[in-house]
């Protein structure tokens, strides 16, 4: 798998990254397969976060527990979680960050994170606050990078007034089948069309300017509440058939060519997998080495519900 450079940084990083939202029904056996599968596929990153498996870092415990890195496997992958997430509250205060991270550092049994992520805009955020927690998790060499997700260009503006580091990743939804994020820039101006509203102050393009990596997260799904896209025929019937057929083409599944229209696009994205399954892993992946055309890239964007201007 081809690797990207994440966000301004020089760190090299898979453009898969394996998302451990849903292990909290595994066994640990059957997570470490899934470790060990992701590995043997080129995946060299792993998406955690403090709230994952219904209490504070469940998931990132069973991790931790069943994957137990030895000292050469954690020189070779890139461990990341997120903190913000209360429950009925988000919170980016100073306390919470830092014993939210130690918190992970002892679930996930390592000295250290590769990356945190804020996790969804705190509209009580203090930047001062928040840079005095970033500064002392650096100098303690518990967090190397940091970023956020599901944040606005001007959110991270408003963080970069006092945050020191460079903020290298946004973790965002995005899929083939919800692309407004893409969509309002290629609608600039058209009165009267749903998807000429910018919603996230065009952060792609924001991201491309300042060298930062997007994350897309749900990549199969379509609006918040929709559902997955692939094979519901009667939601997304023309998108089903626009991935079948261009997946006939590179003789891959339609996961796959769902990935590579993600990938596709220059700016670089990673696709965030959040799926349990070995196989289905797989299937995913193989999208991250496939460029469409521009003429294939279009045709799943208006099968995906868009239209161009």
């Amino acid at each position: 798998m081809q690797k990207i450079t994440l966000g301004s940084s020089d760190v090299r990083v898979s453009r898969i990254i394996l998302g451990m939202m849903r292990i909290s029904q595994m066994d640990s056996p059957s997570i470490r397969e899934l470790f060990d599968s992701a590995r043997a596929l080129g995946i060299d990153y792993f998406d955690h976060a403090d709230i994952y498996g219904g209490s504070p870092h469940r998931c990132e415990t069973l991790f931790g527990e069943a994957v137990q890195l030895t000292a050469q496997d954690r020189s070779e992958v890139v461990l990341q979680s997120k903190v913000g997430i209360r429950n009925g509250f988000f919170d980016f205060s100073k306390e919470h960050i830092l014993d939210s991270v130690n918190g992970s550092l002892r679930a996930l049994k390592t000295d250290y994170l590769d990356v945190l992520l804020l996790h969804r805009p705190d509209a009580l955020v203090e930047p001062e606050e928040v840079a005095t927690a970033f500064d002392q998790l650096s100098a303690e060499g518990k967090v190397r990078k940091f970023g956020v997700s599901n944040h606005t260009p001007g959110q991270i503006e408003l963080l970069k007034i006092a945050v020191n580091q460079p903020l290298v990743a946004n973790q965002i939804q995005l899929s083939v089948a919800h692309a407004p994020s893409i969509a309002s820039g290629l609608s600039a101006n058209m009165a009267n069309l749903e998807q000429s509203v910018d919603r996230d102050g065009e952060v792609v393009t924001y991201s491309r300017l300042n060298s930062i990596t997007l994350q897309a997260w749900s990549p199969f799904q379509g609006a918040l509440t929709g559902g997955i896209f692939l094979g519901n025929l009667q939601s997304y019937g023309a998108l089903n058939t626009a991935l079948d057929e261009i997946a006939a083409e590179y003789g891959v599944t339609p996961s796959a060519i769902a990935v590579a229209w993600i990938t596709r696009h220059p700016a670089n994205m990673q696709v965030v997998l959040g799926t349990t399954n070995p196989v289905r892993l797989a299937d995913g992946v193989a999208g991250a080495d496939i460029k469409l055309t521009r003429e294939q890239w279009y045709k799943l964007y208006k099968a995906g519900g868009y239209v161009l201007p």
